[in-house]
């Protein structure tokens, strides 16, 4: 450790729905400190899910965030100047961040025509357990499971 620990920031549950992850969401989703438009894109894109599908909106979310947390990762390491992709386990809020992360990058580089109808893509895709945000956390697994050998070198 080189400096002291960064402080957890608590967010407020959205005022819809009271949940966290949303907030965290519409925070990550925010471009330019355009709040206000984040917090419509992501509100459209529930609603826009609710009038496609038969399912609740908020339960397809959450369910795209769980299926596309990562369990495992591969950070780079150094040893004696060779570099080893050293597998591992990601913890929970890390798992989060990069759910939200990949969602919404993804998202961004659909070719949908607004942004409310490529997250709201995105998410029932997540959640049917298909498209690039899916495949990003499988294609992440397979490189840890790839260099399991090198697990020892982990710290």
């Amino acid at each position: 450790m080189r400096r002291r620990k960064a402080q957890i920031r608590e967010v407020l549950p959205d005022p819809i729905y009271g949940n966290k992850i949303i907030t965290k969401f519409i925070n990550a989703l925010m471009l330019d400190g355009k709040k206000s438009t984040a917090t419509k894109i992501m509100y459209g894109a529930i609603s826009l899910i609710e009038t496609k599908g038969e399912e609740k909106g908020i339960d397809v979310f959450n369910a795209a965030i769980d299926n596309v947390k990562p369990v495992m990762e591969v950070k780079s390491r150094r040893v004696g100047g060779a570099t080893y992709q050293v597998p591992v386990e990601v913890r929970p809020v890390r798992q989060q961040a990069l759910a939200i992360r990949w969602m919404i990058t993804f998202a961004r580089k659909r070719s949908e025509r607004t942004m409310v109808e490529r997250l709201a893509n995105e998410l029932m895709d997540a959640a049917h357990m298909r498209g690039a945000t899916f495949k990003k956390k499988e294609d992440t697994y397979k490189m840890a499971e790839a260099n399991k050998a090198f697990a020892h070198y982990r710290w």
